[in-house]
């Protein structure tokens, strides 16, 4: 008899709503920590020890028998069912008085795990394939059961036809059409990377395209005209028109000291990819004999493009952030043009001094970027704010890099859109 696999057998327990139980060998149990087994269904009894193929993360490993230790538990899966409502806290507490002080899945991964198990999503990532299925070569085409021939004309009635050199119109039988629709209806369509990277929805730039209808109608009046637009010049074109070489774009951030990202830790943090305390760079700077950060921070970011030859082109874009209108003060009066993101920690009283105080008529001039912890509940007060989240990690530095990667990826998108003059700033 095939082995059963241990995360199917759970989330069908899970799907069928089971009543789970645990056991100590033959004896039933009291409770998950005393426990040996899990008891998913009268005939399927499975250590709790037995690893599953959700892998830990940074494991390749592709087969639990192999690699064990690269693998979550049964216990470590279900635990994270089992807790799926309680709080982050809480659920680390549950897994070490279970004797998982390592090992069990991590608060960020428990909610898509929890969707696995409960049938809201169909694939994961982490979930190794089953060896059954991993035996098809990368590359081939998806598998599919293979229908029922339709039937061919009867001997018979094609006899007459010998002789034609036309080739007769095939006429299936109603009855055999029916039933082969009914067996496509039941076909399971196996999948590999190659199909999932392929995806199954057309591309629309729709929005693209009407972004720059405008521009392309300047463009091409511009070019009946002999290179000089004769209409009376946009605001657009005078804002080119007196764009200095120095006019860098500008970063607002919040001055409250209970912020994620203060002049303290700014720089490194998007400069550099890394995230430091607040206290932490607070004092370096303190040991370093800089008493006070500077009230105007200059980011040099790396930018590579690529044109459509292929070849790369680097530039090194400048950007500045200030935490105070007294110091964006120092940039010009037309300094708000400039700003193209705040950094906001929620709290509305860090607009009072700014040009425009209403947080959804300011984050409609400029991008705003909520910046909170990984594990902190919904904030009720950005909802109806057009803002983009940022989740800082507490203990996973090596995740900086990708949280600094989307947010210069949802700035760049924001500005080619509202304020592209500052793009090559």
């Amino acid at each position: 008899m095939a082995s059963i696999d241990a995360l199917l057998a759970l989330r069908q327990a899970i799907k069928s709503r089971t009543n789970i139980t645990y056991a100590n060998g033959s004896a039933p149990a009291p409770n998950l920590a005393s426990a040996t087994h899990l008891v998913l269904s009268p005939a399927t009894s499975l250590l709790k020890s037995t690893p599953t193929r959700l892998r830990k993360p940074g494991a390749s490993s592709a087969d639990p028998s192999a690699s064990p230790l690269d693998f979550f538990s049964l216990e470590a899966v279900y635990l994270a069912w089992l807790l799926r409502d309680a709080s982050g806290a809480e659920y680390m507490k549950q897994a070490r008085e279970n004797g998982l002080a390592v090992g069990f899945v991590s608060v960020t991964e428990r909610k898509s795990v929890v969707d696995w198990l409960e049938g809201r999503r169909d694939e994961l990532d982490s979930i190794a394939p089953l060896i059954s299925e991993s035996t098809t070569p990368p590359g081939s085409p998806p598998q599919s059961a293979k229908p029922l021939p339709l039937p061919t004309t009867p001997a018979a009635s094609r006899s007459h036809d010998t002789s034609s050199p036309l080739k007769r119109r095939y006429l299936p039988d109603t009855a055999d059409v029916d039933v082969v629709k009914k067996i496509k209806q039941s076909e399971i369509e196996l999948k590999d990377r190659n199909t999932v990277l392929r995806g199954i929805k057309s591309n629309n730039f729709s929005t693209v395209r009407s972004a720059y209808a405008d521009k392309l109608k300047k463009l091409k009046e511009a070019s009946k005209t002999g290179g000089t637009v004769s209409a009376p010049a946009t605001p657009d074109a005078k804002v080119q028109a007196r764009k200095a070489k120095n006019m860098y774009p500008i970063i607002m951030i919040s001055s409250s000291p209970t912020a994620l990202i203060t002049m303290h830790n700014v720089k490194r943090f998007l400069q550099d990819s890394v995230f430091e305390p607040s206290q932490e760079a607070r004092a370096r700077a303190a040991a370093e004999g800089n008493s006070r950060p500077e009230d105007m921070i200059p980011i040099y970011r790396k930018r590579t493009t690529i044109d459509p030859s292929g070849r790369e082109t680097e530039t090194h874009a400048r950007y500045y952030v200030v935490d105070s209108t007294e110091a964006l003060a120092k940039f010009g009066a037309d300094a708000w043009d400039r700003v193209v993101c705040v950094m906001t920690t929620g709290q509305a009283w860090q607009f009072r001094p700014y040009k425009w105080t209403e947080p959804k008529t300011l984050f409609h001039h400029v991008k705003g970027i909520y910046v909170s912890w990984t594990n902190d509940p919904p904030n009720p007060k950005i909802k109806d704010w057009n803002v983009t989240e940022l989740k800082i990690d507490p203990h996973r530095r090596h995740i900086d890099k990708s949280v600094v990667a989307q947010f210069w990826k949802t700035l760049d998108a924001w500005t080619i859109s509202n304020k592209p003059w500052l793009m090559h700033g």
